[in-house]
């Protein structure tokens, strides 16, 4: 998951919570009802609210209490999601909620994913407000990114909807844990997504994240093989915990078994944060071996991230492996692609979405306060 846009509690007032109807939930016994949005299946009495934090039980209803409440918005470039093969060099309008069903030890953005107090819901904005918004500032995308966009699908999809209506594309930056029947609403409404794959064993989700890998593997799949979502790929890897050569190369070989070889794939340094502060950054030298490892399995597009790596960040043609798009982090220092996508040097077709390149946003985040509709 991307980093969180800085922000400073003292800068606007708190953003009353909603009482948004939820959906994807059912009455069971004892005057409780079970989320069904993700595999968590938090079972909830009057009150209470599930591990997300954001949906509760309301008088025997499921609301959602982030509906339209936001811990910033930013503008900042397409590559960041990061998204290689997404109309590389676009700018993007991205913003994120509080909250998040997974419980990751190493969450890079623990003060917005795991916050109670709500606090960090500073700004407020309706889906026609944010599309409005994307449409000014002449982002070409929405991405909801930062915490788990899945605990504020509702959210989400309104917003997606009010985006299409205006010709504004929509991202999902996830960890792709949820349930088969929101899914197939959320994706249906997603252009692209990034999906973390967080290791490739169920002991790392289960002791890590209190997951479990299975439900993101189908997740993969039902996105790759029945959406039109165009899918890219990111694993964080961690010294000691998931940078094995035996585990990258079996995750690079699902990858290219299941979904095939054009799905971009990414692997990005950790830093130490939130309950694994006590790890070492990931060594560049990792990052570029898990590269290796993946393009041997057979993937096209294998990229490093959070770090400086030219080579890690360029797009290759697969067909003559000429350098098309040349980046330096988010920064696109070369570029070689046609609208169409078919490499000018050999005519192979590019997996991804591409337009005519113009000026690149590049490596800038420019934080932005919405006018609330």
């Amino acid at each position: 998951m991307e980093r969180d846009v800085d922000r400073d509690a003292n800068d606007a007032p708190k953003v009353p919570e909603s009482a948004h109807p939820g959906r994807w939930w059912h009455a069971i016994e004892d005057q409780r009802i079970q989320c069904d949005l993700c595999p968590r299946d938090c079972k909830l009495h009057e009150g209470q609210r599930g591990a997300c934090f954001v949906r509760q039980n309301v008088g025997g209803q499921m609301v959602l209490t982030t509906y339209g409440r936001s811990s910033g918005f930013c503008i900042d470039p397409i590559e960041k999601k990061p998204l290689n093969h997404f109309f590389p060099g676009s700018a993007i309008l991205s913003f994120g909620t509080a909250g998040c069903n997974l419980a990751c030890k190493f969450c890079q953005n623990w003060d917005i994913s795991k916050s109670r107090d709500m606090d960090r819901l500073l700004d407020a904005a309706s889906p026609d407000g944010i599309a409005a918004a994307a449409l000014a500032y002449g982002a070409q995308s929405v991405a909801f990114t930062y915490n788990d966009p899945v605990i504020f699908a509702e959210y989400a999809i309104d917003t997606a909807i009010a985006c299409h209506e205006r010709g504004i594309k929509t991202v999902a930056v996830t960890a792709g844990y949820i349930h088969s029947a929101p899914a197939r609403e959320f994706y249906a409404v997603m252009d692209a997504a990034n999906v973390d794959l967080k290791a490739f064993t169920d002991d790392f989700y289960f002791k890590l994240c209190a997951g479990h890998l299975q439900r993101v593997l189908d997740i993969l799949s039902y996105i790759h093989h029945e959406t039109t979502c165009w899918l890219e790929i990111t694993t964080l890897l961690i010294p000691g915990k998931n940078d094995s050569s035996a585990e990258i190369k079996a995750l690079a070989a699902w990858v290219a078994r299941e979904l095939g070889a054009d799905v971009p794939l990414h692997f990005t340094a950790f830093h130490p944060d939130w309950k694994m502060d006590d790890l070492p950054p990931t060594p560049s030298s990792t990052l570029t071996q898990a590269r290796r490892i993946a393009l041997d399995a057979g993937l096209h597009y294998v990229y490093t991230g959070n770090v400086h790596d030219t080579e890690g960040g360029t797009t290759f043609c697969p067909g003559c492996q000429a350098a098309l798009i040349e980046r330096d982090w988010y920064n696109i220092r070369h570029y070689d692609l046609p609208a169409d996508g078919r490499c000018p040097h050999c005519g192979t077709r590019l997996a991804g979405h591409f337009a005519r390149f113009g000026k690149p946003f590049g490596p800038r985040r420019v934080p932005v306060r919405l006018v609330r509709r």
